[in-house]
């Protein structure tokens, strides 16, 4: 099925692997989720969010009981799927397999989106990383996993998808606090705001997070989803202009 994506460099010349960040284009949605809003757990139509995850699916040409995504809980834990599950959303933030009918996808509307593949032990993986994911080891433990699965942590490559880019995240200096509480080394990723305020560079904090994980051929597709109205959903931007909710962008993975 022909759908907008965006797409890694690095990840797309991987052998045996498709990937897709796909955008708010392309699905049947209305008002604020016009119109690929894949999150059940936003208060759109029920029966748009299964069209909208059905034609994700089927860019993958596979069935829609195929795209594993989990209930997201802004943690560290990362599952390993065998099998495809179905409407079944086990609580977590990470999708590792190496089973060919299995799409791993991760869900975001400013959160980072990692995708991450191992070509040569034919494993890949989706990580959900919003800045307390990232914090706390979603990436690390996602890495874990895929080794589990007999990856490689030097043959792995790894992107991460639109999200909410330093510009558009200020944040209180009470945020950066904790950072700084976790690694003082945490202050690189912050940058003077307005008065009182900071900026946090998320996509460079998750890419620092994959190099901390032995993951050193990864990139940022360079997408700010809070920027991009035409092209994503944003949480902070819906924030913003008062709007009681907002749509959820997909980020999926899978082995040929």
């Amino acid at each position: 099925m022909s759908l907008p994506v965006v797409q890694s460099e690095l990840l797309k010349g991987l052998p045996g692997v498709r990937h897709a960040f796909f955008t708010r284009q392309g699905g049947v949605s209305s008002g604020l989720f016009d119109s690929l809003n894949v999150g059940r757990g936003s208060s759109d139509e029920a029966a748009d969010v299964e069209e909208n995850r059905a034609r994700a699916a089927g860019w993958f040409g596979v069935m829609p009981d195929a795209l594993n995504t989990c209930y997201q809980i802004h943690s560290a834990r990362a599952l390993t799927a065998e099998a495809p599950w179905g409407r079944y959303r086990p609580e977590g933030d990470g999708v590792v397999t190496d089973q060919r009918s299995v799409v791993c996808g991760a869900l975001h509307a400013d959160c980072a989106p990692v995708l991450i593949a191992d070509p040569k032990a034919r494993v890949v993986a989706a990580a959900h990383a919003g800045w307390k994911g990232a914090l706390t080891g979603i990436v690390a433990e996602t890495v874990a996993a895929m080794e589990r699965l007999g990856a490689r942590r030097a043959d792995m490559v790894a992107a991460v998808g639109p999200c909410i880019s330093q510009a558009s995240y200020e944040v209180g200096e009470e945020f950066e606090a904790t950072f700084l509480e976790a690694d003082p080394a945490h202050a690189a990723w912050f940058a003077p705001g307005a008065p009182g305020k900071r900026q946090f560079d998320l996509p460079g904090f998750v890419l620092s997070r994959l190099a901390a994980a032995g993951v050193n051929r990864a990139e940022w597709v360079g997408r700010d989803t809070c920027a991009e109205d035409e092209l994503f959903y944003s949480n902070r931007r819906a924030f913003r202009r008062g709007e009681p909710d907002y749509g959820r962008l997909l980020s999926a993975i899978m082995l040929d």
